[in-house]
C-alpha cells in the first residue's frame, strides 16, 4: 500500500519541507527548512517528532549548514557548531546521534561537501522507508495469527503515542503492519492513546488512521488497563526512541504502564524498532537511557480547536500549580514480548539482540 505523503522531502531548490505536526490534526501547515538552525529548531520544537524522523530531519539539517559554509566561505568550525548544535535538540532518540555521527563520517574526508551530504541524507531518508515497510514485512504474521484464532472477528491493537509514518518518513514502525494487514483484507481495529501531554496519539496517530481508513478508537490514556482486563486487546505494539542491548525500551512517557497492564492480562507486548533505534553500547536503560523532561505548560496547557474553528491554548490547572513533564519512561525488558525489527522479530534479550545485530555494536 502507497503512502499517501511523505513527512520530509526535498524542494526543487535544494531545500527542506517538512509538515508542522503541531497543527495537526486540524491544519496541514508545511515549514521550510533553510538552515541548519531552523532544523535543529524544528526537532527542538517538536515540528517533527519520532525517532526516525527526528534521525532524517538532524541528516538534512548537516546538509544545510554544509550549504551554507561552502556559499559563505565559513571555516571549518562552523561545521562542527551545527553538529554540536544539532546534538543538543532532542537527549533520548537515539536516532538523532545515528544520523549525525553517520553524516559526519560521510564528511570527514569530503572533498565535494554539499554533494556528499545531500547524497547521505537523502540515503538515509530512502534506507528509512524500506526500513519501515520491513517491519511491517515481519510484524504481518502476528496479526494474521491472531485473526486466523478468531475468524470473522475484528483483531484489535492497542498502541500508545505515534509510531506512524508521521514519526517515520513513510509507513512507520507501529502502523506499518498495521497497514499491511489491511492491505491483506485482514479487519484491523487500532486503540488508539491520547497520549498526554502532546496528544500525539489523539491528534497524530488517529489523524493517519484516518486517512489510511483504518477503523480506531480513541481511549484516555487510563483505559487501556480496563480493556485488557475485559479481553478487548489482542495486541500491543508501540514504538521507540531507545532500545538497550538487554532489550529495554525508552518511549513515550505512559509505555510501562500498558506494559505492565498486558503482562498481567497476558496479553502481547511488542515493540516495533528500525535498527538505527537500538543503543548497543548500553545494558541497563533504567540507569543509562536519559530521560527528557519537558517544559511543565506542556502539561499545564491542552491545545485544541474550539467552537469558533480557532486553534487555541487553555489552561486546565490553577495558574500557579507546578507540573513535572518527563517525556519518557522505561520499559525493562522482561515485559516486552519481542521486538519486530527490519531484519525479523527478536527475543529482547542480549544474546538474541547481538545476534542479529551484533554486527551493529
Amino acid at each position: 500500500m502507497a503512502s499517501p505523503f511523505r513527512t520530509i522531502w526535498p524542494t526543487d531548490d535544494r531545500f527542506v519541507e517538512v509538515i508542522d505536526q503541531r497543527f495537526l490534526p486540524h491544519e496541514w501547515v508545511v515549514v521550510k527548512l533553510h538552515t541548519y538552525q531552523e532544523a535543529e529548531r524544528a526537532i527542538k520544537d517538536m515540528v517533527v517528532r519520532g525517532a526516525p524522523l527526528i534521525g532524517a530531519t538532524a541528516a538534512y539539517g548537516i546538509y544545510l549548514a554544509a550549504r551554507e559554509c561552502i556559499e559563505k566561505n565559513l571555516n571549518a568550525s562552523f561545521m562542527d557548531q551545527a553538529f554540536e548544535d544539532m546534538a543538543k535538540s532532542r537527549p533520548t532518540a537515539v536516532n538523532l546521534f545515528w544520523a549525525l555521527n553517520r553524516m559526519r563520517l560521510k564528511l570527514k574526508d569530503s572533498l565535494d561537501l554539499v554533494a556528499d551530504a545531500w547524497e547521505e541524507a537523502q540515503a538515509i531518508v530512502e534506507e528509512d522507508i524500506e526500513t519501515c515497510r520491513m517491519i511491517g514485512v515481519h510484524g504481518l504474521p502476528l496479526i494474521e495469527a491472531i485473526s486466523e484464532k478468531k475468524p470473522g472477528e475484528r483483531v484489535n491493537i492497542l498502541t500508545h503515542c505515534n509510531a506512524g509514518m508521521l514519526g517515520c518518513v513513510e509507513w512507520g514502525t507501529v502502523t506499518s503492519p498495521i497497514y499491511q494487514a489491511k492491505q491483506k483484507g485482514i479487519d484491523v481495529h487500532v486503540y488508539v492513546d491520547e497520549t498526554r501531554p502532546r496528544n500525539q496519539g489523539a491528534n497524530l496517530t488517529s489523524y493517519e488512521l484516518t486517512r489510511h481508513d483504518i477503523p480506531h478508537t480513541l481511549i484516555v490514556d487510563n483505559a487501556g488497563g480496563h480493556l485488557m482486563q475485559h479481553g478487548m486487546v489482542d495486541l500491543v505494539i508501540v514504538g521507540t526512541d531507545r532500545t538497550t542491548r538487554q532489550g529495554d525500551v525508552a518511549n513515550k512517557i505512559g509505555t510501562y504502564l500498558k506494559a505492565l497492564a498486558a503482562y498481567d492480562n497476558q496479553i502481547p507486548f511488542y515493540v516495533a524498532l528500525p535498527s538505527t533505534t537500538l543503543d548497543l553500547k548500553i545494558k541497563d536503560g533504567l540507569s543509562e537511557i536519559p530521560i527528557e523532561e519537558r517544559d511543565q505548560n506542556e502539561v499545564k496547557y491542552v491545545i485544541g480547536k474550539n467552537s469558533s474553528g480557532k486553534i487555541e491554548s487553555v489552561l486546565i490547572c490553577p495558574e500557579t500549580t507546578q507540573a513535572v513533564n518527563h517525556g519518557f519512561d522505561v520499559t525493562p525488558s522482561r515485559l516486552v514480548t519481542g521486538l519486530i525489527t527490519e531484519r525479523g522479530l527478536c527475543a529482547p534479550n542480549e544474546a538474541a539482540i547481538l545476534t542479529m545485530f551484533g554486527d551493529l555494536a
